[in-house]
């Protein structure tokens, strides 16, 4: 007992001893943080531009600290023009003189500003402020922002290529090309003959009779040459390649539960999108028929889209894309939920996301434990020209940036030089119908 309370004293003396000296430490940082006030935001802007014919946009934030901004993706391609508008007449009089650092917060109050929620303009333009947020959190703290988000669980992501052709032949051989290049998993499409498939070019002649001249789908030529693709595919190129394909949510669902059934035979890493947002109810009629790997989300803009499909276990991949959802901070949270029902990420990743926004969603693949997989698309040189400190892809496998913040500089003038273009569509997606007329979801 009395070696007991002699060294409880010593404890207790050495204690005291020490505790000036962390009361001094934390009155000196307390002195240095109000002597560094957090930055301000001075200004917001939107750089637009169309390299090689995809029209791109980006957020830039600038703060009251001089040379301290960062560049946020708010891509969509499809109704490009809204998006500026949307952040420079709304958000940026709402954020203007609001600190940098409270990244959270900010992205609340701006969800919550417009009253209705989850449209793609308005979550677009929010991620636009969010990831640009983050770059600037990165750029202060002189780390990447995969660091500021817990650090690395990959060394980098793996990707997926794509292979297409308008006969079997020309899909075989441009997989066979994507694998010379290292790639190990790639994604094969097909065209059919006289009609706009998806994801790949198609032969003129042999176009069926159909009540339009507009571009024409046939829903059961789809499902005989997708098959027919996945079981040559599988035969030429073996079994130690990964096999995807997009289904592009063309199919009605019966159809659609019918063609997960017939490729499970051929192993694939999974399958895209075999539903539309309308049509979720389904899902459960996939799981509970087959065991093919699903992947889903490339359309997805609300929390009640995904949240059911993951909470439920009905799909394999949540495959959002990450400007459409809001941002970086959204999407983290899509990838902690999934996490919790074994759901793995393979986030959108086509050529109409900036080099900004593929950056996010590599940073996502690197700190998230059930990354999956990731799409990926080369940048051109005028983007590259344009986006300085792209993702650098090597070995099948893309890799983050060292620098601080996303590690991209965009440089203006170089933007300045590939302006949008007008356009019949003016970006949007084109119609597709079938042989009566009827439009197609896709």
């Amino acid at each position: 007992m009395q070696r007991r309370d002699f060294m409880r004293g010593f404890v207790g003396a050495g204690a005291m001893a020490l505790a000036p000296r962390v009361v001094r430490a934390n009155e000196q940082a307390e002195r240095a943080t109000r002597a560094m006030p957090s930055p301000k935001i001075k200004d917001i802007s939107v750089i637009e531009c169309e390299p090689d014919g995809v029209r791109l946009t980006v957020v830039k934030i600038t703060t009251d600290q001089d040379g301290l901004y960062g560049y946020g993706c708010a891509t969509f391609t499809q109704r490009a023009d809204l998006v500026k508008p949307a952040v420079e007449k709304y958000l940026k009089p709402f954020l203007l003189g609001k600190t940098t650092d409270r990244i959270e917060d900010i992205w609340q109050s701006c969800y919550d500003s417009s009253y209705w929620k989850n449209g793609p303009v308005l979550n677009n333009a929010i991620s636009g402020v969010d990831q640009a947020l983050w770059d600037i959190k990165g750029r202060q703290a002189g780390m990447p922002v995969y660091q500021l988000a817990g650090g690395k669980c990959r060394e980098a992501a793996d990707t997926y290529a794509h292979a297409s052709g308008a006969e079997f032949e020309d899909v075989v051989e441009s997989a066979r090309k994507n694998m010379a290049q290292g790639f190990r998993n790639i994604r094969v499409q097909v065209g059919l003959p006289g009609m706009a498939g998806y994801g790949s070019q198609h032969r003129e002649a042999g176009r069926p009779k159909a009540l339009h001249d507009k571009p024409l789908f046939d829903r059961e030529e789809q499902v005989r040459r997708g098959l027919k693709l996945l079981e040559i595919c599988r035969r030429e190129l073996g079994d130690e390649v990964e096999l995807l394909h997009d289904m592009h949510e063309r199919l009605t669902p019966n159809e659609a539960v019918q063609f997960c059934k017939e490729a499970e035979q051929y192993r694939m890493f999974f399958l895209e999108d075999p539903l539309s947002p309308e049509d979720l109810g389904y899902f459960r009629q996939i799981r509970e028929n087959c065991a093919t790997p699903i992947a889903m989300g490339e359309l997805f803009n609300s929390p009640h889209e995904w949240q059911p499909l993951i909470v439920n276990q009905l799909i394999d991949y949540i495959r959002v894309h990450v400007s459409q959802a809001g941002g970086f901070s959204p999407a983290r949270k899509i990838a902690i939920l999934a996490e919790q029902f074994g759901v793995r990420t393979a986030w959108h990743g086509p050529g109409d996301v900036s080099p900004v926004g593929h950056m996010a969603n590599v940073t996502l693949d690197l700190v998230s434990y059930n990354f999956g997989i990731q799409e990926y698309t080369p940048f051109n040189e005028q983007t590259q020209a344009i986006f300085q400190g792209c993702p650098v892809w090597r070995d099948g496998y893309l890799w983050a940036s060292e620098k601080p913040g996303w590690g991209i500089e965009v440089d203006e003038k170089e933007a300045a030089k590939a302006p949008f273009k007008p356009s019949q569509l003016n970006g949007g997606w084109g119609e597709i119908r079938l042989r009566d007329g009827t439009v197609i979801k896709q």
